[in-house]
């Protein structure tokens, strides 16, 4: 099993709110979602918490790219402009830094016309748990 297949088959939550993680590659990562009907709050907008699943689904690619599991320790989200039902949201990451124990990434969610709707940044905590697959895709 890949990491791409470990994450968009383990990652129950993401999966359910129909985030696909469509790419991994050595120090990159994109996962796509279409905002439907079920991801707005009340106020007809596209609620955060599904936006910070989304970006968070590509960090998790990117801190598991090594040989032991990776998880969040720190993270913050900006919100710079709504996402609206039936936008299709792409969120792409990359490293700020990778270091061994503690890696940092940001990832940028845009809608289909390329208009940045989030930016995400997190650092990571790599255990000595060794991953359940290999390979990226």
């Amino acid at each position: 099993m890949t990491l791409k297949d470990f994450l968009n088959n383990g990652d129950k939550f993401a999966r359910y709110i129909g985030i696909e993680l469509t790419e991994v590659k050595p120090g990159t990562a994109r996962a796509t979602m279409t905002v439907t009907e079920n991801h707005l709050n009340a106020g007809n907008i596209c609620q955060g918490g599904a936006l910070f699943t989304l970006a968070d689904l590509v960090f998790a690619a990117l801190v598991n790219q090594g040989e032991n599991m990776a998880f969040a320790i720190n993270s913050t989200i900006y919100y710079h402009v709504s996402a609206r039902l039936g936008d299709l949201l792409t969120a792409e990451g990359h490293f700020t830094s990778r270091h061994p124990k503690i890696p940092a990434a940001v990832v940028r969610v845009t809608d289909q016309n390329g208009t940045v709707i989030a930016t995400f940044h997190a650092q990571g905590y790599t255990k000595r748990m060794p991953a359940p697959f290999s390979g990226l895709e």
